[in-house]
């Protein structure tokens, strides 16, 4: 097992530059669904993978 991928891009404005906010920050924290600020628009962002799965009604390998 690895460790999970940091986010390379900001999702509000795309900049690079990102730093994990620290624990005693709140919203902060280590582990799954820590927390992330944007030095360029000073957002601060959480990442959450929800899982694998299909669209209701859609079928695998359907043409869209």
């Amino acid at each position: 097992m690895s460790e999970r991928q940091a986010p390379f891009y900001c999702p509000y404005c795309g900049d690079e530059d990102l730093e994990p906010l620290p624990a005693d920050v709140a919203g902060g924290g280590t582990g799954a669904g820590a927390a992330w600020r944007c030095r360029a628009c000073l957002r601060a962002f959480r990442l959450k993978f929800v899982g694998l799965g299909t669209i209701a009604g859609t079928e695998r390998g359907a043409v869209r």
